[in-house]
C-alpha cells in the first residue's frame, strides 16, 4: 500500500516515515518566516499534525511536498499574525507591473548576507519576497497564500527587490 494511503488509514509508522522524508525541508520553510529555531520547530510540528488530520483532503493533484509546504507556510503566517506582527496590509493602489526582472546579485555576496538583507525588508513586502524568491511560488500562488491580489503581490515584490538591491549594494561597499 502506498505511504499516503497508509497515512489516510491512520498508520502511525507510515506517518513517521512521511515525517522523516519531509521534516528538514518543512523546518527550513517555517524557519524562513519565524527566524527562531524552537518556534519554527513547534510551527512545523503543528503543521504536520494538521496535515495528518486533513490528509483525506489531499487529492494528489500537486505533489505531497507542495501540499505540505502550503500548510507549513500558512501555519507560519498564522503564528506571525497571532504575535500581532503586521504581516500583510497591502494597498492595491499600484498598477500592474508587467515584468519580473530577475534579482541579479554579485556572486561575492554570501547567502547569509542575502538572507539577512531580506529579513531587514519592510514587513509588507518581506513575505512576498520570501514566497516568490525563496520558495518559488508564482504571483497567483502568493496571492492565494497571503490572501491578497496578484497586483499587490507584484507591487510588493517589485518594492522588495528594489530595496533588497539597495541593501545588497550597501552591504557590498561595507565589506
Amino acid at each position: 500500500m502506498h505511504l499516503i494511503e497508509k497515512c489516510k488509514n491512520n498508520d502511525s509508522r507510515a506517518q513517521m516515515q512521511l515525517y522523516d522524508l519531509y521534516y528538514k525541508a518543512m523546518f527550513n520553510t517555517a524557519f524562513n518566516f519565524i527566524k527562531d529555531d524552537d518556534i519554527a520547530q513547534d510551527v512545523m510540528q503543528e503543521a504536520f499534525i494538521k496535515a495528518f488530520k486533513k490528509i483525506d483532503t489531499y487529492t494528489g493533484e500537486a505533489s505531497f511536498g507542495s501540499w505540505l509546504k502550503r500548510i507549513v507556510i500558512n501555519q507560519s503566517l498564522d503564528w506571525l499574525k497571532k504575535k500581532k506582527l503586521e504581516t500583510v496590509e497591502l494597498k492595491e493602489e499600484v498598477a500592474y507591473l508587467p515584468n519580473d526582472d530577475p534579482l541579479e546579485v554579485d556572486s561575492d555576496i554570501s547567502m547569509a548576507v542575502i538572507y539577512r538583507c531580506i529579513e531587514s525588508l519592510p514587513q509588507k513586502c518581506k513575505n512576498v519576497v520570501k514566497l516568490y524568491l525563496l520558495e518559488g511560488y508564482d504571483h497567483q500562488e502568493v496571492s492565494q497564500i497571503l490572501e491578497i491580489s496578484e497586483v499587490a503581490s507584484r507591487s510588493q515584490l517589485s518594492r522588495g527587490k528594489s530595496k533588497l538591491k539597495e541593501l545588497l549594494i550597501h552591504e557590498n561597499y561595507e565589506s
